[in-house]
């Protein structure tokens, strides 16, 4: 792959919990440390909470995500937790898609399993919480992925059908909702779109893994300046081909990579549980600028 210029980034994550009665104690874990990957260098990562944790730790999780865990020991009404990261973004021009393999030779590849390499990827071709393969979603992958088709050229294809077929709608979808009713509705936000596509290629036989980050706005884009999401497919000699099916577009020089894992609930940025708080609002803000802007970035709600 030829490599492009590269480009320095800075990004802000803010997670604020309000309570409307006091949390006596809460356990807390966090994915938004930015990976290192090929594509990708982390600089530097700060993680901010309030009130101080009596107890934190970080490790890698089984995916090779970075996973911190803490504690708070004290009566509180309001949660804050923030990341500051900078990264710097190495992005590469993706392959001719004539050059990859017809997909059924990776689906062989991928059940022979006689590298290690093989063995890692086909851990993500089978069903996990949020994307259970289904006939529907096989038949609506067929449409791209049709007998000796180069894998990159069938998975840009599909790419471009959900974003032609499929309405960007935060109103029409929570994180619950089933894959096969997002198919039938035809709406839905980026985690939707990541997690119908991996269905639609894992029920193909093909491993495709769900990727949590950020993405810089523009006036083409959806989903920019807040937790976005998309995936990638695996190909021998390749690797990880990754399609973002939100904005159509193959991820290169707009998208910063925190995590990835089989869908969504390997990777959520924020999750626990607390004793007592009553009802609760939670605001997400985030920020994607160059190192040297100042904070008065524009901010947008997660989808």
């Amino acid at each position: 792959m030829k490599k492009v210029d590269t480009m320095h980034v800075q990004t802000t994550h803010t997670t604020t919990y309000l309570y409307s009665d006091s949390v006596s104690i809460c356990h807390t874990e966090v994915h938004l440390a930015p990976r290192e990957c090929p594509h990708q260098r982390l600089i530097s990562h700060e993680l901010r909470i309030s009130p101080e944790p009596a107890f934190t730790t970080s490790r890698r999780d089984y995916f090779g995500n970075e996973i911190t865990i803490f504690s708070i020991q004290e009566a509180h009404e309001t949660l804050s937790i923030t990341a500051h990261s900078e990264i710097e973004l190495l992005p590469e021009e993706p392959p001719a898609g004539g050059l990859t393999p017809p997909w059924e030779e990776v689906v062989e590849a991928v059940r022979g399993t006689k590298t290690e390499e093989l063995f890692r990827a086909a851990e993500f071709s089978y069903p996990s919480p949020f994307v259970k393969p289904s006939p529907a979603c096989e038949a609506y992958g067929r449409e791209s992925f049709t007998k000796g088709r180069p894998i990159l050229e069938a998975g840009l294809d599909l790419c471009h059908r959900i974003f032609r077929d499929f309405k960007y709608d935060p109103r029409a979808t929570t994180i619950s909702t089933p894959v096969e009713e997002v198919l039938e509705k035809r709406s839905g936000v980026c985690q939707d779109f990541a997690h119908l596509m991996i269905t639609c290629v894992r029920s193909l036989g093909l491993p495709a893994r769900y990727i949590s980050g950020y993405l810089r706005s523009n006036e083409k884009t959806l989903g920019g300046e807040a937790s976005h999401a998309w995936c990638s497919i695996y190909c021998p000699e390749f690797g990880w081909l990754e399609f973002d099916p939100t904005n159509d577009v193959m991820p290169n020089c707009n998208h910063v990579t925190i995590a990835h894992g089989r869908d969504y609930s390997d990777v959520a940025p924020v999750r626990g549980v607390a004793l007592g708080g009553g009802e609760q609002i939670v605001n997400v803000a985030v920020q994607v600028l160059p190192p040297a802007a100042t904070a008065s970035g524009s901010t947008s709600r997660a989808d």
